[in-house]
Formats: C-alpha cells, structure tokens, sequence
C-alpha cells in the first residue's frame, strides 16, 4: 500500500477518531463529576450575570466554562444535559450559539500571532471585528433567551437531589461510556470515511472556488479577490501571504484587506465546518440533530459578521 496514503488515512481518519473518543471520553467523565459534585452552579459563574438574563440553565453556563478548554468536551456535556431531559433543543441549540465566544477565545492566540506578522496592524482591525461579530452573537443568544425560554436561571432546574460519591460518579461515567460508544461510532466512522474519500479527490476546494467565483463580489476591489480566492481554495495563511505583498507595494490598504479577508472567512468558514466540525457533531449529537445545530452556528455566525462588516465597511 502506497506509504502516502497510509499517511492519510492516519491524519485524516484514525488520529482524529481516536482524539474525539478521547475528548468525548473525558467530557463524559467531567460532566457525570461535576453533577456528583454538585458543581454545575460554580462553573456557571463565570457567565451568570447572562445565563440570568436569558433565563439559560446552570448547565449552559457550565459548558460555557468548558468550552474555553475544549468545544468537544462543552458539546459533550450539552449532549448529555439534553439526553437526560436537563434541557430541551431551544435551549440546546442556543447554548451552542452562545460557546461561539469561548470557542473565539481558543482560537484567538493561534488567529492573532499568525495575521500580525503578514498583515500588521490590519490584524487589529480584523481581531477586532470578529471578536465583535462573536460578542454580537452572545448578546443575540440572551435576547432570544429571554423571550423564548421560561422560568428562571438554571439553579433551581439543575439543583441536584441526591450527592453521589466519586466511585458512584465513576461507575456511572463507565456506562454511559459503554453505552454511548458503540452508538458514536456508528455514525463518526463512516462519516469520517465519507469526508475522507471527497477531500481525498479534491471536492471541497472545488466547492469553495465555486462558492467564491459564483458570489457577487463586484464592491470588493480586484486585487483583493486574489486574498479571497486563495484564502477560501488554499488556506487562511495563503491569503494572509497575499494580503502582505499587497500592503507591502501600496496596491491595497488596511480597509481592502481586512474587507477581502471577512469574505473570505464567511466563504469558506461553511465548507471547512462541514468537512471538521460536523463529523464531530455527529459522533456526540444524533445526525440530523448535529446538521441542525452546525447549520444554524454556521448561519448565525456568518449573519453576524456580515453585520459587523457592513458597519466597518460603510464608516471606515
């Protein structure tokens, strides 16, 4: 067998199965000690002046802190708190919404010291409109909270009856750890199979090309639709590479940069979640569940920062 592909298949298929059981694995045993511990309420801290105002639960707020770790073990623990009748899909789908910011703030480091170099101070300005599009989105969650969930905070609908031990805790996580594995794999494998097979034979750049030449672009200068166009068929850093040799000859300025790199994202930000995110998705959430909830956080996001840029766009 070609060594090549052997490659492949373990980068593409097999190391990150065996990463998502694993953060699966360890979102599963946290959530079943957190509720043994009665720690729900305390992590919610963190986001309880906003889980009161949308009238989200204490497990919203929980996976909230979570998800500034890790998104799978966040999404695991909703998973569970919805299997288990803690919380209903409205509220499901909204703490997924409202782990955007957390989930910005993860990736934050990596995003910001990779655009700086290239681009500068237009790093500033694109941080910055993301990070406002993600906080946009946040306050969004609480408004529709506030008129679609009733009763109060999650402090009373997540109050826990009887303290279990830690073997308890343990021997519970085990179950539904054995349960729950079979039912995930399942669906991840052939999933991942499927993914693996379409960018194997080049699908998804040909997707986002084709979503990136079809969309009007006509209000974006020329030059910046070679940062678009390499950002959404290559990769971020190959626009960002782009975008530098343009702001290094004085064809583009900070504006045009920054416009052609948020159209980029928005172009490409669907595919990508598409072939990453909702394997994923699916091994923790039913199918059709997790197309819901990838759809609406693609949807959502991408309203947000159309927003955002149309604000930048017409004042700046």
């Amino acid at each position: 067998m070609n060594p090549e592909f052997i490659l492949q298949l373990w980068a593409q298929i097999i190391w990150p199965l065996l990463r998502i059981m694993l953060f699966i694995s360890v979102g599963l045993v946290v959530a079943n000690f957190i509720e043994a511990l009665n720690w729900t309420n305390r992590m919610a801290v963190l986001a309880r002046p906003l889980i009161r105002l949308g009238r989200l639960s204490a497990v919203t707020g929980a996976s909230f802190s979570m998800a500034f770790f890790s998104g799978v073990a966040a999404n695991t623990m909703l998973a569970e708190a919805f299997d288990t009748g803690k919380i209903d899909k409205k509220e499901l789908v909204l703490a997924n919404l409202f782990n955007s910011l957390p989930r910005f703030f993860l990736h934050l480091p990596t995003v910001f010291f990779l655009t700086a170099p290239f681009i500068h101070g237009a790093a500033f300005i694109y941080v910055g409109i993301t990070f406002t599009a993600a906080m946009l989105q946040t306050l969004g969650v609480v408004l529709v909270g506030r008129v679609l969930l009733v009763g109060d905070s999650g402090e009373i609908v997540m109050q826990q009856k009887d303290k279990v031990s830690l073997k308890q805790a343990g021997a519970r996580a085990v179950r539904r750890l054995q349960k729950r594995i079979p039912k995930i794999l399942k669906f991840l494998i052939p999933v991942y199979i499927i993914f693996f097979i379409l960018g194997h034979y080049g699908i998804f750049p040909k997707i986002e090309s084709l979503m990136a030449r079809s969309l009007l672009l006509s209000w974006l200068d020329p030059q910046a639709l070679s940062i678009v166009l390499l950002h959404v068929t290559a990769e971020f850093s190959a626009g960002l590479a782009a975008a530098s040799v343009l702001l290094a000859n004085n064809s583009l300025g900070y504006r045009e940069v920054v416009l052609a790199l948020l159209v980029g994202n928005i172009i490409s930000a669907p595919v990508r979640a598409m072939r990453h995110q909702l394997p994923y998705y699916m091994g923790i959430f039913k199918p059709k569940l997790a197309m819901e909830l990838v759809g609406v956080s693609q949807v959502t996001r991408a309203l947000s920062i159309m927003v955002v840029g149309f604000f930048y766009y017409s004042f700046f």
